[in-house]
């Protein structure tokens, strides 16, 4: 399928989810997860309220129907549902009225970007409040208002999504995206949008690897998963954790905790042979889920492949970050990157050269002329000249790509071509 379509049909199912008021827990991630349903077999789980999973304790269920603020006058100054960032997210119910300055203790706003709604949460401590934009806090009068949400908070159940795709092999290639956020585009719906697709795709595919597609709440999502799933965890070789792929800024990496592993070597290599500008960002134990699937009793080779990173930009947590703001070629790109980075992940072998005594006579067997009218010819054979000398049972396929400064399709399709010539054998072939 053409990218750039890709591009434009994830933008249009990310406009699909963008109305939905979104949390950690609620109908909203219900509503969201029947929606990417319509695309991949999505198995939804459903954790207990109580449910303790390591440190944590899954918390109750938020729910909300409507919130609204009125002046003395009855005029909704503060709406719900204008947008459902106008309400601090996990709001507990409240229905009364207050004076000015009451209420101003419960209200947030960006003093920097006076037109923009903020994005606010309160999930480990009940409270109640008001996002609204600067401007209209700077507008409001001294006098007594109207507060009213209509909300529930009570024993119910974490809900997420899995997508378990079986390959040749049991280990394990993980793709995390958090389902937390209301209406925020590039943080997540992008995320939400690219891992549905990514999926889709591989799923009519035959896979070296399993791979693993997580649609989970922020923190407590990995947390719990992790907590119900030790047993699995040993199969994980790879990981990415999906966010902020929409917006138009350049592609940036965060490494593996470990920092030198074969998803960070894979994701380097497919950025220094795009031909586009990139960032590469060194572990930190900040950031999204990547940081519990590193923790240091799991240790997961888990990066974060984005384009500008959370927080980097102006519209992070915002109303800014609207569907104006992401970008379908932007997806398209994004889209395209993990397919490069899955494509080495998947065809990264060890060969031996089967004719290692002096270099094989190439000629008699064709393969001198297997590339033709490429483009590229004499680089293909460069190629092959490079995976013959260095498949000795210890470098792999990016390694010989790495070496040589040649892309890793190069490298790839040369390996290839010399299978097929019975050149070349894999070293250490893979079973389930």
């Amino acid at each position: 399928m053409d990218t750039n379509f890709i591009g434009t049909e994830m933008h249009q199912l990310m406009e699909e989810l963008y109305p939905i008021c979104r949390s950690i827990t609620g109908n909203g991630v219900r509503q969201t997860l029947k929606i990417l349903a319509k695309h991949i077999p999505l198995d939804v789980h459903e954790i207990p309220s109580g449910t303790q999973a390591f440190d944590w304790v899954v918390p109750r269920e938020w729910n909300i129907r409507d919130a609204y603020i009125k002046n003395a006058r009855g005029e909704k100054i503060v709406d719900f549902q204008i947008s459902n960032l106008h309400v601090l997210n996990y709001s507990a119910p409240i229905k009364r009225k207050v004076k000015l300055a009451e209420l101003k203790e419960h209200l947030f706003s960006l003093p920097e970007h006076e037109d923009w709604i903020p994005h606010r949460t309160s999930y480990y401590r009940e409270n109640w409040g008001f996002c609204l934009s600067h401007r209209q806090l700077e507008s409001l009068e001294d006098s007594e208002y109207d507060v009213f949400i209509d909300s529930s908070l009570e024993d119910g159940h974490l809900t997420y999504g899995e997508y378990y795709l079986k390959g040749e092999t049991t280990d394990e290639f993980l793709i995390s995206t958090h389902t937390c956020h209301p209406s925020l585009c590039n943080d997540n719906l992008s995320g939400l949008a690219l891992s549905t697709y990514l999926a889709s795709a591989l799923g009519k595919m035959e896979l070296r690897y399993s791979y693993r597609f997580l649609f989970i709440p922020s923190t407590i999502g990995s947390i719990t998963w992790l907590s119900l799933n030790e047993e699995r965890v040993s199969n994980i070789k790879h990981g990415l954790v999906i966010a902020c792929v929409g917006d138009p800024g350049k592609m940036h990496y965060k490494k593996t905790r470990r920092g030198n592993t074969e998803i960070d070597r894979a994701v380097e290599h497919v950025l220094k042979h795009s031909g586009q500008d990139y960032g590469i960002l060194e572990f930190s134990p900040y950031g999204y889920d990547e940081r519990q699937y590193s923790s240091p009793g799991f240790n997961l080779p888990m990066g974060s492949l984005s384009r500008t990173p959370h927080g980097r930009f102006p519209e992070y947590h915002t109303s800014a970050d609207n569907m104006d703001f992401v970008k379908a070629d932007s997806l398209s790109d994004s889209y395209s990157k993990y397919m490069e980075v899955i494509d080495v992940i998947e065809h990264n072998k060890t060969y031996l050269n089967t004719n290692p005594k002096c270099e094989p006579q190439l000629g008699k067997r064709g393969l001198y002329s297997m590339f033709g009218g490429k483009r590229d010819e004499n680089r293909y054979e460069l190629a092959m000249l490079w995976v013959l000398n260095f498949s000795d049972g210890a470098c792999s396929l990016l390694d010989i790509a790495d070496r040589s400064g040649l892309p890793f399709s190069f490298i790839k399709e040369a390996a290839a071509k010399l299978v097929d010539c019975r050149l070349l054998t894999e070293a250490n072939p893979r079973h389930a």
